[in-house]
């Protein structure tokens, strides 16, 4: 981390810019964890991004620029998040275009799909939308050449390095595997998002009704 990786945002907020998502992870967690001592100050939010991580509402910039100079984040450790699980039904517009991009059937595609242990990388797209990581980099698949104008909320889809769940019904050009019941995204529940990051996912297959 170089203090030229740390760029002012308005006046009161700093954008960190690093690799990837393993860097993105590492400082993520770092950061929670001084600002778990108090070692920053005041900051009201702390948000990572797929190469970023934007610190809002900073009391003190000069002081927090000078501390994310001399960051030195190790690998971070996600193996500890809380778990979810994710009871889905795998019957996708594209869970037969997928299959043939693996080379596989599409029971073993759902195999695939439900072997790893995902991660929450980070939030975004819309509320309650996280981009989920664990799939293997031989199993990334492009978006849709054409996105779809709306896809059901609770579709389980893949868009390269990433799973997804959509929160809500939107447009999206991801690839549909299958979907869930589970309610990703509301608003009356405390807290009102089930993936943040850091939290682990694990998809299940269950029977569809």
């Amino acid at each position: 981390m170089t203090a030229a990786a740390v760029r002012p945002v308005g006046g009161n907020a700093l954008l960190v810019e690093v690799a990837g998502p393993a860097e993105v992870a590492a400082l993520y967690g770092w950061l929670r964890e001084r600002q778990a001592e108090g070692a920053l100050g005041a900051v009201e939010e702390i948000v990572p991004a797929a190469r970023t991580v934007l610190l809002d509402g900073v009391a003190d910039v000069d002081a927090l620029t000078a501390l994310l100079a001399t960051a030195r984040p190790a690998a971070a450790d996600t193996a500890h998040g809380p778990l979810l699980e994710v009871p889905t039904v795998y019957d996708g517009a594209d869970l037969g275009e997928v299959a043939a991009l693996w080379g596989v059937s599409e029971e073993a595609a759902v195999r695939i799909h439900t072997g790893p242990e995902y991660v929450v990388a980070f939030c975004g797209f819309s509320p309650g939308f996280g981009y989920l990581t664990g799939l293997p980099a031989e199993y990334w698949v492009p978006r849709r050449a054409t996105p779809r104008s709306a896809v059901p909320a609770g579709s389980v889809a893949l868009a390269g390095p990433y799973t997804g769940v959509y929160p809500s019904p939107s447009p999206g050009g991801w690839q549909l595997l299958g979907r869930t019941a589970l309610a990703l995204w509301d608003a009356e529940r405390e807290p009102a998002a089930l993936l943040a990051p850091g939290v682990r996912v694990k998809f299940t297959a269950v029977r569809g009704q």
